[in-house]
């Protein structure tokens, strides 16, 4: 289980993230309810970091 929480509007965080990593895709932040992890896991794969990593600064947005 893990600990994402996605605060206000997802839209509004998922350009943060492009922003921040220039090198992510629409495709990349595509967030699906009930498919965290393998939003996650397309991050992690991205990105070369890890899961709690990702959690924890996705969090922080």
């Amino acid at each position: 289980m893990n600990d994402l929480k996605i605060k206000g509007n997802w839209n509004e965080t998922k350009g943060k993230l492009k922003q921040k990593y220039s090198e992510l895709t629409d495709d990349d932040v595509a967030l699906v309810e009930g498919k965290e992890d393998e939003f996650l896991g397309r991050l992690q794969k991205k990105l070369g970091k890890a899961k709690e990593e990702l959690v924890k600064e996705i969090n922080n947005l």
